[in-house]
């Protein structure tokens, strides 16, 4: 018996009949947030799965995320340090370009890996369901344990240069979460144009290098005019770096005004780059 006549008979008989319409979420309800809590065994999985496969087959181990800070410290030195001689902030330029370059290169890790999360993991979307918006959040989270061990050897470089912690260590954690928020937020909007547009990938190496000479990792902002401050101040990343060197060295200055608009922006960025991201997911598996 086809569905359309059980229906008719069902009406003959004096039946009710009870029609399931699906329609898709609206509002807030779209972003699905409780489905990631639900689902939150498999970002642990699959950031454990990433850790593992990065440390997989390798001779030093950890150890290139030591080395790896290391030779661009030296580089960094030699060629701003030593040749342009940028000024520090009265800092050892080591010391002064390390604090910088250890919450930027979390950042870059991070906004490449979210970027590329739906392209690099196209086979898994494929075949199962899953809020497809815990690929981003697993890349954004991935460079935690790179960062955790680059930042015991920032600790050991201070105390090489007399530098002791001081309380304000422990607003740390609060300049990486911003860095983690806004490399997500930017992840979120490219991993939904890189699954439409691959030049989205091409692109993103460009864009993060001249994001990095916009922010003051290879030189303090002394040498950004006066009347530029605030709106450099505005880039959350000159946030990030300088909240790091006023944590831990106690040098770098905070425009707190600045600080408020730029987490507000980052926050906008965030929201917005999730309901883009959770419109493309609908039609994700027909265009990755």
């Amino acid at each position: 018996m086809t569905p359309t006549r059980r229906k008719r008979r069902l009406r003959n008989q004096g039946e009710s009949v009870r029609v399931l319409r699906l329609e898709p979420t609206r509002g807030w309800g779209s972003l699905k947030l409780r489905e990631l809590w639900d689902y939150r065994d498999l970002i642990y999985f699959l950031l454990w799965r990433e850790i593992k496969g990065r440390y997989k087959q390798m001779a030093l181990g950890p150890l290139w995320f030591v080395l790896q800070p290391l030779f661009s410290i030296v580089l960094n030195t030699l060629i701003f340090g030593v040749l342009a001689q940028l000024p520090s902030d009265g800092l050892p330029y080591p010391l002064f370009n390390y604090t910088g370059l250890l919450p930027w290169q979390f950042f870059a890790n991070a906004v490449t890996k979210s970027a590329g999360s739906l392209v690099n993991n196209q086979n898994l979307i494929t075949k199962v369901y899953f809020p497809r918006l815990v690929m981003p959040i697993v890349g954004a989270l991935s460079g935690l344990l790179d960062f955790a061990i680059a930042f015991g050897l920032l600790l050991v470089v201070m105390l090489y240069y007399g530098f002791v912690p001081k309380v304000t260590v422990l607003v740390v954690p609060l300049f990486l979460l911003l860095s983690a928020l806004t490399a997500l937020g930017v992840g979120l909007w490219l991993a939904a144009l890189q699954a439409r547009f691959r030049d989205v990938g091409f692109m993103l190496s460009y864009m993060l290098q001249a994001w990095m000479y916009a922010t003051p990792v290879v030189y303090a902002t002394s040498v950004i005019p006066s009347r530029w401050q605030f709106v450099y101040q505005l880039n959350p990343m000159t946030i990030v770096v300088e909240g790091f060197r006023w944590a831990l060295l106690d040098k770098g200055t905070i425009n707190w005004i600045a600080t408020v608009i730029s987490v507000l922006g980052v926050l906008g960025m965030l929201v917005t780059g999730a309901f883009v991201f959770r419109r493309t997911e609908r039609t994700i598996v027909d265009v990755v």
